[in-house]
């Protein structure tokens, strides 16, 4: 595993698995809400953030964590290895909105400056239908830009703890 895209609901321990994965394969780890968002959580366009992403998926050795379904085209074909993280959307749920509650007012280190955390029904609203309103698509983009990559869907913590502690994770 060198190429490693790490995909699936907020909340589900994306972020937290490339970490962990980064420290024990000693490869660097890009989220991808850093490239996306600007101070203030201003968007980025999409004619700006494809060749940042693009440039970050040029290199032998990644881990990118994220979704941005507008460059699955660019990051999937790339990847060796997809780790789908498929958390149950109660679970996604409760923790970002813990995150929220703890974390408020702060940045994160996986968003850029300028992004403190918050409470956005929008996006709580976007975890509640992530999976009614992603699946189809990330599963034609797997079969469409990810078939040369090792798939591995995880859908609890006990899976994701299985993975980081095998040799193959």
């Amino acid at each position: 595993m060198q190429r490693i895209l790490i995909i699936g609901c907020s909340g589900g321990g994306k972020s937290t698995l490339a970490r962990s994965l980064g420290a024990k394969l000693g490869i660097s780890v890009t989220h991808l809400d850093a490239l996306w968002w600007k101070p203030g959580w201003v968007e980025s366009a999409i004619e700006e953030f494809r060749p940042r992403v693009a440039a970050v998926v040029a290199g032998e050795s990644w881990i990118v964590d994220g979704n941005f379904s507008r460059t699955f085209d660019i990051r999937m074909p790339r990847a060796d290895t997809i780790v789908w993280v498929d958390q149950p959307r109660l679970v996604c749920l409760w923790r970002a909105f813990w995150r929220a509650a703890t974390q408020f007012g702060r940045v994160r280190a996986d968003l850029a400056p300028g992004c403190p955390e918050k409470f956005d029904p929008e996006f709580f609203r976007y975890i509640w239908n992530f999976r009614k309103e992603n699946e189809a698509e990330i599963e034609a983009a797997l079969a469409t830009f990810g078939r040369q990559a090792r798939l591995v869907r995880l859908r609890s913590d006990a899976e994701i703890a299985a993975f980081l502690s095998s040799p193959a994770g």
